[in-house]
Protein backbone atom coordinates (compact mmCIF):
# COMPACT_ATOMS: atom_id res chain seq x y z
CA UNK A 1 0.00 0.00 0.00
CA UNK A 2 1.38 3.41 -0.95
CA UNK A 3 0.44 6.79 0.46
CA UNK A 4 0.82 9.41 -2.26
CA UNK A 5 0.65 12.81 -0.58
CA UNK A 6 -1.73 15.50 -1.68
CA UNK A 7 -0.22 18.90 -2.54
CA UNK A 8 -1.52 20.16 0.82
CA UNK A 9 0.15 17.31 2.70
CA UNK A 10 3.43 17.84 0.85
CA UNK A 11 3.31 21.52 1.78
CA UNK A 12 2.54 20.61 5.39
CA UNK A 13 5.55 18.28 5.61
CA UNK A 14 7.87 20.86 4.09
CA UNK A 15 6.55 23.67 6.27
CA UNK A 16 6.77 21.73 9.53
CA UNK A 17 10.27 20.47 8.73
CA UNK A 18 11.42 24.01 7.98
CA UNK A 19 9.85 25.19 11.25
CA UNK A 20 11.61 22.45 13.21
CA UNK A 21 14.98 23.19 11.63
CA UNK A 22 14.68 26.96 12.13
CA UNK A 23 12.83 27.29 15.43
CA UNK A 24 13.68 24.12 17.39
CA UNK A 25 17.08 22.73 16.38
CA UNK A 26 19.04 25.86 17.38
CA UNK A 27 17.87 25.57 21.01
CA UNK A 28 18.52 21.87 21.63
CA UNK A 29 21.96 22.35 23.20
CA UNK A 30 20.60 25.03 25.53
CA UNK A 31 17.74 22.80 26.70
CA UNK A 32 20.17 19.93 27.21
CA UNK A 33 22.41 22.18 29.33
CA UNK A 34 19.61 23.71 31.42
CA UNK A 35 17.37 20.63 31.59
CA UNK A 36 14.57 23.08 30.92
CA UNK A 37 13.00 25.27 28.25
CA UNK A 38 13.14 28.92 29.39
CA UNK A 39 9.65 30.39 29.64
CA UNK A 40 10.33 33.18 27.14
CA UNK A 41 11.63 30.66 24.60
CA UNK A 42 8.61 28.39 25.12
CA UNK A 43 6.24 31.34 24.60
CA UNK A 44 8.12 32.41 21.48
CA UNK A 45 7.89 28.95 19.92
CA UNK A 46 4.21 28.67 20.87
CA UNK A 47 3.42 32.08 19.37
CA UNK A 48 5.15 31.16 16.10
CA UNK A 49 3.42 27.77 16.02
CA UNK A 50 0.02 29.43 16.53
CA UNK A 51 0.76 31.90 13.74
CA UNK A 52 1.86 29.10 11.41
CA UNK A 53 -1.30 27.08 12.15
CA UNK A 54 0.59 24.14 13.66
CA UNK A 55 -0.69 24.54 17.23
CA UNK A 56 -3.47 22.14 18.32
CA UNK A 57 -3.56 20.62 14.85
CA UNK A 58 -5.11 17.48 16.37
CA UNK A 59 -8.12 19.34 17.78
CA UNK A 60 -11.52 19.90 16.11
CA UNK A 61 -11.71 22.80 13.68
CA UNK A 62 -15.10 23.83 15.08
CA UNK A 63 -13.38 24.78 18.33
CA UNK A 64 -10.43 26.51 16.69
CA UNK A 65 -8.12 23.53 16.25
CA UNK A 66 -6.36 22.46 13.07
CA UNK A 67 -8.83 19.66 12.40
CA UNK A 68 -6.24 17.63 10.50
CA UNK A 69 -7.13 14.15 9.32
CA UNK A 70 -5.13 11.35 10.97
CA UNK A 71 -2.74 10.86 8.05
CA UNK A 72 -1.87 14.56 7.82
CA UNK A 73 -1.45 14.79 11.58
CA UNK A 74 0.86 11.76 11.55
CA UNK A 75 2.99 13.37 8.85
CA UNK A 76 3.22 16.48 11.01
CA UNK A 77 4.13 14.46 14.11
CA UNK A 78 6.82 12.68 12.13
CA UNK A 79 8.52 15.98 11.32
CA UNK A 80 8.16 17.36 14.85
CA UNK A 81 9.69 14.12 16.12
CA UNK A 82 13.03 15.13 14.62
CA UNK A 83 13.49 17.57 17.53
CA UNK A 84 13.72 16.86 21.25
CA UNK A 85 10.46 16.41 23.15
CA UNK A 86 10.90 19.44 25.41
CA UNK A 87 10.99 21.75 22.39
CA UNK A 88 8.53 19.99 20.11
CA UNK A 89 5.94 20.00 22.89
CA UNK A 90 5.95 23.81 22.71
CA UNK A 91 4.11 23.19 19.45
CA UNK A 92 1.12 22.06 21.48
CA UNK A 93 -0.90 18.97 20.67
CA UNK A 94 -3.40 18.79 23.55
CA UNK A 95 -4.42 15.38 24.87
CA UNK A 96 -6.86 13.83 22.42
CA UNK A 97 -9.04 12.75 25.31
CA UNK A 98 -10.10 16.40 25.71
CA UNK A 99 -12.37 15.84 22.74
CA UNK A 100 -14.60 14.14 25.30
CA UNK A 101 -15.32 17.55 26.91
CA UNK A 102 -19.01 18.48 27.16
CA UNK A 103 -20.96 21.60 28.10
CA UNK A 104 -19.03 24.15 30.15
CA UNK A 105 -15.91 21.97 29.98
CA UNK A 106 -15.49 23.08 26.37
CA UNK A 107 -15.24 26.75 27.35
CA UNK A 108 -13.28 26.14 30.56
CA UNK A 109 -10.75 23.60 29.34
CA UNK A 110 -10.92 22.63 25.66
CA UNK A 111 -11.00 25.99 23.87
CA UNK A 112 -8.40 27.75 26.09
CA UNK A 113 -6.09 24.76 25.56
CA UNK A 114 -6.55 24.93 21.80
CA UNK A 115 -5.71 28.64 21.92
CA UNK A 116 -2.55 27.98 23.95
CA UNK A 117 -3.93 29.86 26.96
CA UNK A 118 -3.99 26.73 29.13
CA UNK A 119 -1.96 23.52 29.10
CA UNK A 120 -2.96 20.01 30.09
CA UNK A 121 -1.24 16.82 31.16
CA UNK A 122 -2.47 13.24 31.47
CA UNK A 123 -2.24 11.55 34.88
CA UNK A 124 -2.66 7.80 34.76
CA UNK A 125 0.46 5.97 36.01
CA UNK A 126 0.92 5.16 39.70
CA UNK A 127 3.84 3.73 41.70
CA UNK A 128 2.01 0.41 42.02
CA UNK A 129 0.03 0.52 38.78
CA UNK A 130 2.06 1.09 35.63
CA UNK A 131 0.96 -1.13 32.77
CA UNK A 132 -1.80 -2.61 34.96
CA UNK A 133 -4.01 0.48 34.80
CA UNK A 134 -7.06 -1.24 36.27
CA UNK A 135 -5.21 -1.84 39.55
CA UNK A 136 -4.80 1.89 40.29
CA UNK A 137 -5.29 2.93 43.90
CA UNK A 138 -6.18 6.61 43.49
CA UNK A 139 -9.82 6.90 44.56
CA UNK A 140 -12.55 9.41 43.84
CA UNK A 141 -15.45 9.04 46.29
CA UNK A 142 -18.82 10.62 45.69
CA UNK A 143 -19.73 13.34 48.18
CA UNK A 144 -22.66 15.67 47.63
CA UNK A 145 -22.43 17.23 44.19
CA UNK A 146 -18.77 16.33 43.76
CA UNK A 147 -15.96 13.93 44.59
CA UNK A 148 -13.20 13.61 47.20
CA UNK A 149 -9.96 12.34 45.68
CA UNK A 150 -7.10 10.59 47.48
CA UNK A 151 -4.03 8.94 46.00
CA UNK A 152 -0.82 9.54 44.08
CA UNK A 153 0.50 9.47 40.53
CA UNK A 154 4.05 9.43 39.18
CA UNK A 155 5.88 9.61 35.84
CA UNK A 156 3.42 12.31 34.75
CA UNK A 157 5.08 14.00 31.79
CA UNK A 158 5.10 17.79 31.50
CA UNK A 159 2.92 18.26 34.57
CA UNK A 160 5.16 21.10 35.76
CA UNK A 161 4.05 23.10 32.69
CA UNK A 162 0.36 22.24 33.03
CA UNK A 163 -2.52 24.40 34.24
CA UNK A 164 -4.75 21.38 34.84
CA UNK A 165 -4.57 17.61 34.97
CA UNK A 166 -6.67 14.97 33.25
CA UNK A 167 -6.77 12.54 36.15
CA UNK A 168 -7.84 8.91 36.07
CA UNK A 169 -9.12 7.56 39.37
CA UNK A 170 -11.15 4.60 40.61
CA UNK A 171 -14.77 5.37 41.46
CA UNK A 172 -15.82 1.80 42.11
CA UNK A 173 -14.91 -1.82 41.43
CA UNK A 174 -16.24 -4.73 39.39
CA UNK A 175 -15.58 -8.46 39.06
CA UNK A 176 -13.97 -9.45 35.76
CA UNK A 177 -12.52 -12.88 34.91
CA UNK A 178 -12.43 -13.74 38.60
CA UNK A 179 -10.51 -10.62 39.49
CA UNK A 180 -11.68 -7.46 41.18
CA UNK A 181 -10.85 -4.49 38.93
CA UNK A 182 -11.29 -0.78 39.40
CA UNK A 183 -14.03 1.11 37.62
CA UNK A 184 -12.18 4.14 36.36
CA UNK A 185 -13.40 7.70 35.84
CA UNK A 186 -11.63 10.74 34.38
CA UNK A 187 -11.54 14.20 35.97
CA UNK A 188 -10.34 17.66 34.98
CA UNK A 189 -8.50 19.12 37.98
CA UNK A 190 -6.92 22.56 38.07
CA UNK A 191 -3.40 22.96 39.42
CA UNK A 192 -3.67 24.81 42.72
CA UNK A 193 -6.86 23.07 43.83
CA UNK A 194 -6.70 22.56 47.63
CA UNK A 195 -5.53 19.06 48.46
CA UNK A 196 -3.64 18.69 45.16
CA UNK A 197 0.18 18.86 45.36
CA UNK A 198 2.50 18.69 42.37
CA UNK A 199 6.26 18.01 42.60
CA UNK A 200 9.08 17.45 40.13
CA UNK A 201 10.08 13.82 40.01
CA UNK A 202 13.58 12.39 39.82
CA UNK A 203 15.75 13.39 36.87
CA UNK A 204 15.51 11.15 33.81
CA UNK A 205 18.24 10.34 31.29
CA UNK A 206 15.78 10.67 28.40
CA UNK A 207 14.40 13.96 27.07
CA UNK A 208 16.00 16.55 29.31
CA UNK A 209 13.78 19.58 29.75
CA UNK A 210 10.67 17.40 29.41
CA UNK A 211 10.13 16.55 33.04
CA UNK A 212 8.22 13.83 34.81
CA UNK A 213 6.35 14.76 37.96
CA UNK A 214 4.60 13.31 40.99
CA UNK A 215 1.04 14.24 41.92
CA UNK A 216 -0.52 13.84 45.36
CA UNK A 217 -4.20 14.10 46.27
CA UNK A 218 -5.18 14.44 49.92
CA UNK A 219 -8.94 14.89 50.35
CA UNK A 220 -8.96 16.94 47.16
CA UNK A 221 -12.50 18.12 46.48
CA UNK A 222 -13.73 18.58 42.88
CA UNK A 223 -17.17 19.46 41.54
CA UNK A 224 -19.19 16.94 39.58
CA UNK A 225 -18.92 19.17 36.51
CA UNK A 226 -15.22 18.27 36.38
CA UNK A 227 -16.01 14.63 35.61
CA UNK A 228 -14.89 13.96 32.02
CA UNK A 229 -17.27 11.54 30.37
CA UNK A 230 -19.52 9.21 32.36
CA UNK A 231 -18.68 7.91 35.83
CA UNK A 232 -17.02 4.52 35.65
CA UNK A 233 -16.47 4.84 31.90
CA UNK A 234 -13.00 6.38 32.04
CA UNK A 235 -11.39 3.19 30.79
CA UNK A 236 -13.57 3.28 27.68
CA UNK A 237 -12.74 6.95 27.21
CA UNK A 238 -9.06 6.14 27.63
CA UNK A 239 -9.17 3.34 25.06
CA UNK A 240 -11.06 5.53 22.60
CA UNK A 241 -8.18 8.02 22.43
CA UNK A 242 -5.14 5.97 23.53
CA UNK A 243 -4.51 4.70 20.01
CA UNK A 244 -3.81 8.25 18.87
CA UNK A 245 -1.05 8.66 21.46
CA UNK A 246 0.60 5.40 20.38
CA UNK A 247 0.39 6.53 16.78
CA UNK A 248 2.06 9.78 17.81
CA UNK A 249 4.95 7.90 19.47
CA UNK A 250 5.35 5.81 16.33
CA UNK A 251 5.43 8.89 14.11
CA UNK A 252 7.90 10.81 16.27
CA UNK A 253 10.10 7.69 16.44
CA UNK A 254 10.20 7.56 12.63
CA UNK A 255 11.10 11.25 12.43
CA UNK A 256 13.92 10.93 14.94
CA UNK A 257 15.22 7.74 13.28
CA UNK A 258 15.42 9.56 9.95
CA UNK A 259 17.42 12.37 11.51
CA UNK A 260 19.80 9.86 13.09
CA UNK A 261 20.23 8.05 9.76
CA UNK A 262 21.02 11.32 8.00
CA UNK A 263 23.69 12.04 10.60
CA UNK A 264 25.17 8.54 10.24
CA UNK A 265 25.25 8.92 6.46
CA UNK A 266 27.08 12.24 6.77
CA UNK A 267 29.65 10.68 9.09
CA UNK A 268 30.13 7.55 6.96
CA UNK A 269 30.63 9.60 3.80
CA UNK A 270 33.25 11.92 5.32
CA UNK A 271 35.10 9.92 8.00
CA UNK A 272 38.29 8.40 6.56
CA UNK A 273 40.03 5.31 7.94
CA UNK A 274 42.58 3.03 6.28
CA UNK A 275 42.77 5.44 3.37
CA UNK A 276 39.09 5.51 2.44
CA UNK A 277 35.70 6.73 3.63
CA UNK A 278 34.22 4.31 6.15
CA UNK A 279 30.95 4.14 4.21
CA UNK A 280 32.84 2.02 1.68
CA UNK A 281 33.38 -0.71 4.25
CA UNK A 282 30.72 -3.38 4.07
CA UNK A 283 30.48 -3.54 7.85
CA UNK A 284 29.29 0.06 7.83
CA UNK A 285 27.35 0.23 4.57
CA UNK A 286 25.24 -2.83 5.40
CA UNK A 287 24.27 -1.31 8.74
CA UNK A 288 23.14 1.83 6.92
CA UNK A 289 21.11 -0.32 4.54
CA UNK A 290 19.41 -2.12 7.42
CA UNK A 291 18.69 1.19 9.15
CA UNK A 292 17.07 2.68 6.04
CA UNK A 293 15.00 -0.46 5.41
CA UNK A 294 13.65 -0.64 8.95
CA UNK A 295 12.80 3.07 8.96
CA UNK A 296 10.82 2.72 5.74
CA UNK A 297 8.98 -0.30 7.16
CA UNK A 298 8.20 1.66 10.34
CA UNK A 299 6.97 4.60 8.31
CA UNK A 300 4.65 2.42 6.25
CA UNK A 301 3.22 0.71 9.35
CA UNK A 302 2.62 4.10 10.94
CA UNK A 303 1.05 5.70 7.87
CA UNK A 304 -1.08 2.59 7.31
CA UNK A 305 -2.49 2.85 10.84
CA UNK A 306 -3.20 6.56 10.29
CA UNK A 307 -4.91 5.81 6.98
CA UNK A 308 -7.10 3.21 8.69
CA UNK A 309 -8.11 5.79 11.29
CA UNK A 310 -9.34 8.02 8.48
CA UNK A 311 -11.18 5.07 6.94
CA UNK A 312 -12.76 4.13 10.27
CA UNK A 313 -11.17 0.65 10.18
CA UNK A 314 -8.29 1.05 12.66
CA UNK A 315 -7.89 -1.66 15.30
CA UNK A 316 -5.92 -1.69 18.55
CA UNK A 317 -3.34 -4.02 17.04
CA UNK A 318 -2.69 -1.56 14.19
CA UNK A 319 -1.60 1.11 16.68
CA UNK A 320 0.31 -1.47 18.70
CA UNK A 321 2.24 -2.76 15.68
CA UNK A 322 3.19 0.74 14.58
CA UNK A 323 4.28 1.83 18.07
CA UNK A 324 6.16 -1.40 18.76
CA UNK A 325 8.09 -1.56 15.51
CA UNK A 326 8.83 2.16 15.16
CA UNK A 327 10.07 2.61 18.73
CA UNK A 328 12.24 -0.50 18.55
CA UNK A 329 13.52 0.57 15.14
CA UNK A 330 14.56 3.90 16.65
CA UNK A 331 16.48 2.03 19.34
CA UNK A 332 18.30 -0.11 16.78
CA UNK A 333 19.01 2.85 14.50
CA UNK A 334 20.50 5.00 17.26
CA UNK A 335 22.59 2.09 18.52
CA UNK A 336 23.94 1.27 15.04
CA UNK A 337 24.64 4.94 14.36
CA UNK A 338 26.61 5.13 17.59
CA UNK A 339 28.63 2.09 16.51
CA UNK A 340 29.38 3.77 13.19
CA UNK A 341 30.54 6.92 14.98
CA UNK A 342 32.69 4.88 17.33
CA UNK A 343 33.89 6.54 20.51
CA UNK A 344 32.92 9.99 19.23
CA UNK A 345 29.28 8.95 19.34
CA UNK A 346 29.38 8.78 23.13
CA UNK A 347 30.80 12.26 23.58
CA UNK A 348 28.40 14.88 24.94
CA UNK A 349 29.67 17.28 22.29
CA UNK A 350 27.90 15.12 19.69
CA UNK A 351 24.08 14.99 19.39
CA UNK A 352 24.10 11.22 18.88
CA UNK A 353 24.73 10.62 22.57
CA UNK A 354 21.53 12.57 23.33
CA UNK A 355 19.50 10.80 20.66
CA UNK A 356 20.66 7.44 21.99
CA UNK A 357 19.53 8.30 25.53
CA UNK A 358 16.27 9.86 24.40
CA UNK A 359 15.31 6.83 22.32
CA UNK A 360 15.20 4.53 25.33
CA UNK A 361 11.95 5.82 26.80
CA UNK A 362 9.89 5.31 23.64
CA UNK A 363 9.76 1.57 24.30
CA UNK A 364 8.25 2.26 27.73
CA UNK A 365 5.81 5.17 27.73
CA UNK A 366 2.32 4.99 26.20
CA UNK A 367 2.45 1.24 26.67
CA UNK A 368 5.65 -0.82 26.89
CA UNK A 369 6.81 -3.01 24.01
CA UNK A 370 5.59 -5.99 26.04
CA UNK A 371 2.10 -4.48 26.32
CA UNK A 372 2.05 -3.87 22.55
CA UNK A 373 3.03 -7.50 21.94
CA UNK A 374 0.27 -8.59 24.31
CA UNK A 375 -2.30 -6.54 22.36
CA UNK A 376 -1.11 -7.97 19.04
CA UNK A 377 -0.93 -11.60 20.18
CA UNK A 378 -4.33 -11.37 21.88
CA UNK A 379 -5.89 -10.13 18.63
CA UNK A 380 -4.30 -13.05 16.78
CA UNK A 381 -5.29 -15.77 19.24
CA UNK A 382 -8.74 -14.75 20.47
CA UNK A 383 -10.52 -15.68 17.22
CA UNK A 384 -9.08 -19.18 17.70
CA UNK A 385 -10.49 -19.47 21.20
CA UNK A 386 -7.14 -19.04 22.90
Amino acid sequence: MSFPLTPEQTMLVESVRAFVEKELYPHEDLVEKLDDVPEDLARDIQTKALKAGFYAANMPAEHGGGGLDALSLTLMERELGRAGYALQMCVGRPSNILQGCKGEQIERYLIPTIKGERHDCLAMTEPGAGSDVRSMKTRAQRKGDGYIINGAKHFISHADKADYVILFAATGAEESAGRRKAEISAFLIDVGTPGFTLRRGASCVSNRGYHQCELYFDDCSVHGSQLLGAEGRGFDLMNEWLGATRLSVAATSVGRARRVLESALDWASTRVQFGQKIGRFQGVSFQLADMATEIEASDLLTLSAAHQVDQGTARDQDFAMAKLFASETLARVTDRALQIYGGMGLMTSMPLERWWRDARVDRIWDGTSEIQRHIISRALLRPRGC
